[in-house]
């Protein structure tokens, strides 16, 4: 009777590996859906922001529309108004807009 219940508790039990399934079928749907999209769509901003030029038309993250008046590794100089010129980090640059497309709203 022993060798019986031995038997069927040993024949039971699937390999170790069969229970980590689940976790990296949850990892690869993370990395598919959620991780690999973004990483693609920030690379993609990161080559936008090193084309910058002076006289782009841009959008900054806070939503404000300029043209760029100076461009150097870290900073973009944009021109919002007559006399107005803010100093942006290129990174909070949100996009830049063709030339002529019009912005939202305008």
């Amino acid at each position: 009777m022993l060798e019986f219940l031995a038997a069927a508790a040993s024949a039971e039990a699937p390999p170790a590996w069969i229970q980590w399934l689940p976790i990296i079928g949850m990892i690869a749907i993370f990395w598919f859906l959620i991780i690999r999209p973004q990483m693609k769509r920030q690379k993609e901003h990161q080559q936008k922001i090193s084309a910058l030029k002076k006289g782009d038309q841009v959008i900054t993250a806070g939503g404000l529309v300029g043209k760029v008046a100076k461009v150097d590794d870290v900073y973009a100089e944009i021109d919002l108004a007559q006399g107005v010129r803010v100093k942006a980090v290129k990174s909070t640059i949100g996009d830049i807009i063709p030339p002529g497309g019009n912005p939202a709203n305008d």
